[in-house]
């Protein structure tokens, strides 16, 4: 265990487990979900969409100063039982193929790296916004690692009733993406949540910012579950948008 990864549990007393589980999230609705374990995040497969119902990692101030190569390899999770989407069900359809756990985030490992274009870390995402305020935002994740020493992420898809669908595998294109975000600072938690249409997004990403609480609700998905009541509530109830400036 680092020396960090030790301090942050003493300064962090209040978690009913370890730390490195703060980031997986309860799914609170009836869906299909294949927990995945890979080597630089968790995934919730959801086989009936052929995309993640979330993605959730960890990414510390050495991970985020990584300088493995970028691959550049889309291809089938492995792992995945059952039926997965292939990069042929995004040709021509009009979306890119948008990471949930990032590459810039896998950059300390090349198993990390590897897996993070498995297609069921993929969603049908439109290019403005894989290129524009979501990538701004995983720029900003990065610096908050380096800056606070750790960063917990949950993000991924948030899809509607009755949705479009791409390619043969029938891959569903999401109405919108949720990224939460979760850090303990001098023994205090501090957590901010933005939501995103997927379509080309305008203005500051700070426009996008959400509690935790808002984004629980949208979702259906219980995020830091493992923090204490108290932590946890008071946590996800605000939003104090300078502390993340």
């Amino acid at each position: 265990m680092s020396l960090f990864l030790t301090l942050l549990l003493v300064a962090c007393a209040h978690t009913k487990q370890s730390a490195q589980s703060v980031e997986i999230p309860n799914l609170q609705r009836d869906c299909e979900s294949q927990i995945i374990n890979h080597t630089g995040f968790t995934v919730s497969y959801n086989q009936t969409w052929c995309i993640p119902n979330w993605v959730a990692y960890e990414i510390t101030e050495e991970e985020a100063n990584g300088q493995v190569p970028r691959s550049k390899d889309f291809c089938p999770d492995p792992d995945v039982v059952g039926y997965t989407s292939t990069t042929d069900d995004y040709k021509r359809s009009g979306y890119d193929r948008g990471h949930m756990a990032p590459a810039g985030d896998m950059k300390w490992s090349e198993q990390a790296m590897k897996e993070s274009f498995y297609m069921s870390n993929i969603c049908p995402q439109a290019k403005y916004l894989n290129l524009g305020l979501w990538l701004d935002l995983e720029n900003l994740v990065r610096v908050w690692a380096k800056k606070y020493g750790s960063l917990y992420v949950v993000c991924g898809p948030i899809v509607a009733d009755y949705y479009e669908t791409i390619g043969e595998s029938s891959v569903a294109v999401p109405e919108s993406f949720f990224k939460v975000l979760c850090r303990c600072d001098n023994g205090q938690y501090q957590a901010i949540g933005f939501l995103f249409p997927n379509k080309e997004c305008y203005g500051s990403l700070y426009d996008y910012a959400l509690t935790i609480d808002s984004i629980e609700t949208l979702t259906n998905i219980d995020f830091f579950p493992i923090l204490e009541d108290d932590v946890e509530n008071k946590m996800e109830a605000e939003i104090d948008i300078s502390k993340w400036k």
